[in-house]
């Protein structure tokens, strides 16, 4: 059984445990939740070495790393150090999106280098494939596609996207519908060209009931993707988002009622102004489903600083109801990242995710009440104990200016303790 059929009996399960202890929460809350479809927890049946970790409401904000390999590059012990660098600080699962090499040793190899979920996305190993026997993506047949799914499945992936929502009636609309940058979910667009040169529907949306089959067997968590997601800021909330949202929206109910967890995704780039709202409406849509955001991005014009753009998009995404960021890296929209731009995007991604988990949790707030008693006391130990990122607090540290070379600064400094020894005193 999944772990939401588990839950609608009343029975709580050793994850449900895991996790409660883990969070800090109370376990039936947690169980009525799961029953509910308002959280999700990711574990494969197969997947027995993976710590499982819960994403929805009443838990904290969940940060995902995107990593893999490319046809241009195969480098899997590159790819294996980003998701153990993703893992270190801060990412609470791991995405493999590799679109070179050898797929599946590469994604078990990923599997087994790291103790945190791990999701994929499945069309796009069916779309290699065809590459690799010299045909185009778009001669792909169903049976390809559902061949990739159930490898995923067995393999013991924990979540995977699959866009339901690029119907074959949504195509069609995008025929009239002019978009400022187009299409650019790479698994929604194999699916588009594929609908638009068969004239058949998604295989995914026309046997839906088929995937969720497979997703109970493994009680896998499907993530409905975002395939019309707003590439650019002109095209956030048009036409063709909200339809393929609704669509979702009816999917998620289908999914609960055969006993099968769901989240849905969104996006992508939004004025920050709209966050709010898109994030509300899509909760609405979705009824309170799980709610994974790449993102938003909140602005175009910065290249090689998406990592901030996310972060701003992201925190306020989580305060208005999202539960799951998507890392954003420097490299977004310029190339392939290295091992430092996903370490920065991690970060990124884990201030907007905390800053949003300390309003909720009191002891994520304790971390920072215990920095600010640090600061408020000079004391540099403690605050290098209580950071998050402690190489970053080191080099930081080792570029300071020195006594002799920086007497108004240290003065300043050595003012500071004095007034605050002094209210200190006084509060005693």
């Amino acid at each position: 059984m999944t772990q939401l059929e588990e839950a609608r009996k009343g029975s709580i399960t050793e994850e449900m445990k895991f996790i409660a202890e883990r969070e800090g929460i109370d376990t039936e809350k947690l169980r009525r939740n799961v029953a509910k479809g308002y959280t999700v927890i990711f574990r494969n049946v197969r997947h027995d070495w993976v710590m499982p970790v819960a994403v929805g409401e009443g838990v904290r904000v969940k940060v995902n790393a995107n990593i893999g390999t490319s046809r241009d590059i195969v480098d899997v012990k590159a790819e294996i150090e980003k998701a153990k660098v993703a893992v270190k600080y801060g990412a609470d699962t791991i995405m493999d999106l590799s679109t070179g090499g050898n797929l599946d040793e590469i994604r078990r190899t990923i599997m087994h280098a790291v103790d945190v979920p791990v999701g994929t996305v499945p069309i796009y190993q069916a779309a290699e494939e065809m590459l690799a026997k010299g045909k185009a993506i778009i001669e792909m047949t169903e049976e390809d596609m559902w061949r990739a799914v159930e490898k995923h499945f067995r393999d013991g992936v924990d979540y995977t996207t699959i866009h339901v929502g690029v119907t074959k009636e949504v195509v069609e609309k995008m025929k009239r519908t002019k978009r400022a940058v187009g299409m650019v979910s790479r698994g929604g667009t194999f699916l588009a060209a594929w609908i638009l040169h068969w004239g058949e529907e998604n295989p995914f949306y026309k046997d839906y009931d088929y995937l969720l089959e497979l997703a109970r067997e493994y009680d896998v968590v499907l993530s409905l993707g975002d395939g019309l997601r707003p590439g650019g800021l002109p095209d956030a909330g048009d036409e063709l988002q909200m339809a393929e949202l609704y669509t979702l929206g009816r999917l998620v109910k289908r999914a609960r009622e055969a006993g099968v967890q769901t989240m849905v995704e969104g996006p992508g780039h939004i004025p920050i102004d709209q966050i709010a709202a898109q994030v509300k409406l899509a909760k609405v849509a979705t009824d309170n489903a799980p709610f994974y955001v790449l993102g938003p991005i909140v602005t175009d014009i910065f290249p090689g600083y998406d990592h901030i753009t996310a972060a701003i998009g992201g925190a306020i995404a989580a305060l208005n109801g999202a539960d799951f960021l998507c890392y954003v890296t420097p490299a977004e929209h310029l190339g392939l990242p290295n091992v430092e731009h996903v370490r920065e995007g991690v970060i990124a991604a884990k201030i907007a995710a905390h800053a949003v988990n300390l309003t909720r949790f009191e002891a994520d707030f304790k971390k920072d009440y215990l920095m600010a008693l640090a600061r408020g006391k000079l004391n540099w130990a403690r605050q290098y104990e209580l950071s998050m990122d402690k190489e970053r607090f080191i080099e930081i540290r080792k570029e300071r200016p020195t006594k002799t070379e920086a007497c108004s600064m240290c003065g300043d400094l050595c003012a500071i303790k004095l007034i605050n020894d002094m209210l200190a005193g006084e509060r005693e």
